[in-house]
């Protein structure tokens, strides 16, 4: 690789430059991707809440899925890893708790409850099983189950809100574009979107890996960090939104989604692609695991009971994330 014939400090300043290109290529990408996928399910007739319960939710963890992959098929398991874990501690612990601190909104406790109860079963499931220091098949398929169930559960849900809003939506309901110059618009979107989030996720493993090295942090450092926040932009941007507006409830609903995809998704794939014998490394056993499981309990039992995200769960919500960092920093950082 060219970088390599670069001085020191010049190779290190140009690697964090196509990182954070990487960055922002992924995220330009899932917005085509998503908004061309959405185009296409309604050309084709697709109910409203089956693309909003199933294209869109899935997409908007393509980021995270495809840096992942990349990672694993390289034998980096600890960007790997530590991505599909580090990003939805990032989105609990950080996004999250923005918007409970600045948006205290209400949640339905039916609908609720049933993604609180999957994202901590799936937390319990990869810290007892990942002990041994490695995600084999049993757990992937226990983690693929609860994935099949969260999706009855999102499209049967989305498919009651939808009658119970049938007239509202039938009135506002346009037509969609179908002529030549926005085929061809969309299918470049789609294109584009796809190889965008291929490549830069290429780019952001492959320069993650350079920054850690010249600057002597562990990858899973790097993996939790910048790897993990990055690819979760497209959630807070969602809950900045949601700020904004005053309407809560719908950056919790996103990230709680997300976190479950995540959770269930992301490390079954990249297990079956490393032979069903994923390593996990020292710091994700013992430290990414546990915190992600104590900030999730954090986040979703007080809620379930109360039926509201309080102030006080986002600014503690906030202490855990950065403890949890500086653990990481301190006790793991054992780069050269």
């Amino acid at each position: 690789m060219f970088l390599s014939i670069l001085p020191a400090p010049n190779a290190l300043w140009l690697a964090i430059i196509l990182l954070i290109v990487g960055l922002a290529v992924i995220i330009k990408g899932g917005d085509f991707f998503v908004d061309a996928s959405v185009w296409m399910a309604e050309v084709f007739h697709m109910p409203k809440f089956l693309i909003g319960a199933t294209i869109v939710s899935l997409a908007t963890t393509l980021p995270e899925m495809i840096v992942s992959i990349i990672a694993v098929v390289g034998g980096d398991y600890s960007i790997s890893v530590g991505n599909a874990v580090g990003s939805v501690t990032a989105n609990t612990g950080l996004i999250l708790a923005l918007s409970a601190i600045f948006v205290s909104g209400a949640v339905n406790r039916k609908d609720f409850g049933v993604k609180a109860f999957l994202i901590i079963l799936a937390g319990v499931i990869l810290l007892a099983f990942s002990l041994d220091g490695s995600f084999g098949w049993i757990e992937s398929i226990l983690l693929f189950l609860i994935l099949i169930y969260y999706m009855y559960e999102t499209i049967k849900s989305a498919r009651r809100n939808a009658l119970e809003n049938k007239e509202q939506e039938s009135s506002e309901e346009e037509a969609v574009k179908k002529d030549g110059k926005t085929v061809a618009w969309n299918i470049c979107k789609f294109i584009l979107g796809t190889a965008g989030i291929v490549l830069g996720a290429d780019l952001l493993v492959t320069n993650s890996q350079i920054v850690a090295l010249a600057a002597g942090i562990d990858e899973g450092i790097i993996a939790i960090t910048i790897v993990a926040i990055g690819t979760s932009l497209p959630e807070l941007v969602t809950t900045i939104t949601s700020i904004v507006k005053k309407q809560g409830e719908l950056g919790v609903g996103n990230i709680i989604g997300a976190n479950i995809i995540d959770l269930v998704l992301i490390l079954p794939i990249c297990s079956i692609i490393s032979g069903f014998n994923l390593e996990v490394v020292n710091q994700s056993r013992y430290l990414d695991m546990p915190a992600l499981l104590v900030i999730s309990l954090v986040a979703v039992v007080p809620t379930f009971i109360t039926k509201k995200f309080r102030k006080w769960q986002g600014f503690l919500l906030l202490a855990l994330y950065i403890t949890y960092l500086v653990l990481a920093v301190t006790l793991f950082n054992v780069g050269k």
